[in-house]
């Protein structure tokens, strides 16, 4: 299998990406940060965002295996990313 090229953003170097990060959170002023300001607010829009999803439709609340398969591979996704990394800084 052929390796990926990385291009644009993902290419650069990480301290660029932080930088270019950085500015995009700071483009809203403070006082515009609803949810940073406010802690309950940021916790009610999310239990109402759960409670938008009909139970029946909340799939891994239906399947536990199905929730610990996704959260393997999730897992195993995030070791391999971070040897890859390791692996490019050495």
């Amino acid at each position: 299998m052929a390796e990926k090229k990385l291009r644009g953003f993902a290419n650069m170097d990480p301290e660029r990406q932080r930088e270019i990060c950085t500015r995009g959170g700071q483009c809203v002023p403070p006082e515009k940060r609803s949810y940073s300001q406010n802690h309950q607010l940021a916790v009610d829009a999310g239990r109402k965002g759960g409670q938008s999803v009909p139970p029946e439709a909340r799939a891994f609340a239906q399947n536990r295996e199905l929730a610990a398969a996704a959260g393997r591979k999730g897992g195993q996704k995030s070791a391999e990313n971070r040897q890859k990394l390791a692996d490019t800084r050495r």
